[in-house]
């Protein structure tokens, strides 16, 4: 790492990053670490983070959701554990909305999110989503947070799943149970109702929840 002379608010940036990442498995957002620096104003995050930049401590890529990553001592940047899931999409966490022509409604080609090693196994194909609505909350996944998806068509009961409904071209997140010839879609929200499908072949599986990447 270089040796660069940071002021009292730049060393508690820093260390703010490296535990954020070593706790969660991805990069803290502007505004956590504003609010873990008692930094009121995201500009002064940022022109804090420029400054570190400047000097060679982090690098942030501004294509990546929480694109930031710390240079380590030997002055390689601190992203091996690293690697990025490709953000395809918002899913919706309340009552499935239609989406016409695609399962899902698509972000830039070049967005992502990066994520570490521990959370998910980057050979298996991963792809992001945000979420929106708020039918999930009890299974703490809110509106903007981020759900990182495994394509998976063979689920079980209870698995948290992303969907689409071809006869009604419309998709949803929800908890996945199969009950006797139907379909139920069971929101973690006790003020919501349940989607039942009595046509299971309408039902198509995109993917698997494994981790959630929190919005703040």
């Amino acid at each position: 790492m270089p040796d660069v002379k940071l002021s009292r608010r730049q060393q508690a940036i820093i260390n703010f990053i490296s535990a954020f990442v070593e706790e969660n498995g991805y990069p803290p957002t502007i505004r956590e670490i504003g609010a873990a620096c008692n930094i009121s104003s995201t500009s002064v995050v940022n022109y804090n983070l420029n400054k570190l930049e400047r000097a060679g401590l982090l690098v942030r890529d501004r294509e990546v959701s929480r694109g930031l990553r710390l240079v380590t001592e030997d002055g390689d940047h601190d992203n091996k554990n690293l690697f990025r899931v490709p953000l395809v999409g918002r899913i919706v966490a309340s009552e499935p909305v239609p989406v016409p022509g695609s399962d899902f409604s698509i972000f830039g080609a070049d967005e992502s999110i990066e994520i570490t090693r521990d959370i998910a196994d980057p050979s298996d194909d991963l792809f992001a989503l945000q979420v929106s609505g708020d039918s999930m909350v009890d299974a703490m996944i809110n509106d903007g947070d981020i759900v990182i998806m495994r394509p998976h068509h063979d689920v079980k009961n209870g698995d948290m799943v992303a969907v689409w409904l071809a006869d009604r071209e419309e998709t949803t997140l929800k908890r996945f149970y199969k009950e006797g010839k139907r379909i139920r879609l069971q929101p973690a929200n006790p003020t919501m109702d349940p989607i039942y499908i009595d046509d299971p072949k309408s039902v198509r599986v995109q993917g698997r929840v494994v981790a959630v990447v929190r919005h703040v």
